[in-house]
């Protein structure tokens, strides 16, 4: 079985490490490859940071109408390769292969946006000041810049970054998960084709180690992090604490509100998509259902039905719409929670639990569970559960639902499904969340805007993607200049 080398100073090359864990393919237990994963680690950090120190000096003096330039040919390559890096995605994150394919396509969209940086880095200025003076704003590269990005999107989330520092004039790091190093490598393989500085990109593998080897290194100016919130506040807090900027996505725990107006047979559709696409395993995934005024229970025996519907089992199988959950241990995880929530009072409309998929016996499957009635004052209300689980509650008016929407610790995204302009002005207005979605089961940003997140789910200022990325990866000057006709003292 292969140990997976790390990309650095333009070369493959193995890690410092002997120790290794498992890559495993979550729909059968198949062990894909063998990854880096120990105190040897942060020796790779070093030399991946050594190396990107060296290719920042000729990198940040490139035009950046010219650093743009591998980019637009990254954007082919990433094209070409949809299907290979899809399936890699499938098989060892576990999602379906059109989940993976529509996952690559977002990521694709970041490097065209990126491709913009030209215009989006430009500068301010001011002529006359005072007179023979002029006042401008320039944005340089901050440095050597590295991201821990998380298992669940491989092939996306790392893009809300990467072609951002590069276009801005910084090197990169990137450490992918442990759980699934593979769609990475391969992409790495094709920026190892781009015509770029030695050093200016690396991939390290490891796990809390090399994270840590990041955080402290004096070298690594800015870090990028999505995962779970506990794990947010300590990068946040560890890199701010060294002097770093840091842009920390936390976890969430999505609300979506269903107005009895609403076209309740496709709003059920659309939230069944978002809480059990990707198995649940997204920080966007719907989660807390809150049905408003629904004494006959239309939208609750919709919501039953479009769970029901949904097809289980290997993600390259055909017609399959819901994958399996990481590991075993997220299974036991998840599934004690269900357990959990109806020990609180919860009523278990619909039971995923123990699922086999023929063909797959040991995979991690967990079918599509609602939990109805949860208690608002129980611990499972609150918790991210990372799964296909329902969380279905019933209220009487809007101005309720919203006071429990901004009783929520978390603020990634909310979400109502209405015919009304009033109450969806209303809601855009009063929810307190990053992303909010009016008839949309995901409020996912494209490109061209920040992946915004408020509360416990986001750590920091600026956000990835868009201008905020621009912002993030560059530093601004000021420069002040007197070129007058006349000399003087004054200002």
């Amino acid at each position: 079985m292969k140990v997976l080398k790390n990309y650095i100073n333009g070369s493959w090359v193995e890690s410092r490490e002997q120790s290794t864990v498992d890559v495993v393919n979550p729909a059968n237990q198949e062990v894909l490859a063998k990854v880096p994963y120990g105190e040897g680690t942060a020796a790779d950090v070093e030399l991946a940071v050594e190396s990107a120190v060296k290719a920042l000096d000729e990198w940040r003096n490139v035009p950046v109408m010219r650093r743009v330039q591998p980019l637009y040919q990254l954007k082919q390559l990433l094209e070409k390769h949809v299907d290979e890096l899809g399936r890699l995605i499938t098989l060892e994150c576990g999602k379906s292969l059109p989940e993976s394919k529509a996952e690559i396509q977002r990521g694709i969209e970041n490097v065209e946006t990126a491709c913009a940086t030209p215009m989006l880095m430009q500068s301010e200025f001011s002529e006359n000041v005072a007179p023979g003076i002029d006042e401008f704003m320039i944005r340089q590269p901050v440095g050597v810049c590295a991201c821990v990005a998380p298992f669940n999107f491989p092939g996306m989330i790392p893009f809300w970054f990467l072609p951002y520092a590069l276009a801005c004039g910084n090197s990169f790091i990137l450490k992918p998960s442990e759980k699934v190093p593979l769609t990475m490598m391969k992409v790495f393989e094709l920026i190892d084709q781009l015509d770029l500085p030695k050093g200016l990109v690396s991939l390290v593998h490891g796990g809390k180690d090399s994270v840590d080897a990041i955080l402290d290194h004096p070298q690594v100016k800015a870090i990028s992090f999505v995962g779970s919130t506990p794990v947010a506040r300590y990068i946040y807090q560890r890199g701010t604490a060294n002097g770093k900027r840091v842009q920390a996505q936390g976890g969430a725990k999505n609300p979506v509100l269903v107005m009895p107006d609403a076209d309740m047979e496709m709003t059920a559709k659309i939230i069944a998509d978002s809480v059990y696409g990707c198995a649940g395993q997204r920080c966007l995934a719907a989660s807390n259902i809150i049905t408003i005024g629904d004494k006959k229970g239309t939208i609750t025996e919709a919501l039953l039905e479009a769970a029901k519907s949904k097809t289980t089992g290997f993600g390259l199988d055909e017609g399959i719409e819901m994958g399996p959950v990481i590991t075993p241990e997220s299974k036991r995880r998840i599934e004690s929670l269900i357990a959990k929530g109806v020990s609180e009072g919860a009523n278990l409309l619909l039971d995923g639990r123990n699922t086999t998929v023929s063909g797959y016996e040991k995979g991690n499957f967990i079918k599509p569970t609602i939990l109805e009635n949860v208690a608002l004052e129980g611990e499972i209300i609150k918790t991210e559960i990372f799964g296909p689980v329902m969380s279905l509650i019933h209220m009487d008016a809007i101005d309720e639902a919203i006071d429990f929407v901004n009783s929520n610790n978390f603020g990634n995204m909310a979400c109502l499904f209405t015919t009304s302009g009033l109450n969806a002005r209303t809601f855009r207005n009063r929810a307190n969340a990053g992303n909010i979605g009016i008839n949309i089961g995901v409020a996912a940003p494209m490109a061209q805007f920040p992946f915004s997140g408020w509360n416990d789910s986001f750590f920091g200022d600026l956000h990835g993607q868009g201008r905020h990325a621009i912002e993030f990866f560059t530093q601004t000057k000021v420069v002040i200049e007197r070129w007058p006709q006349e000399w003087t003292r004054k200002f």
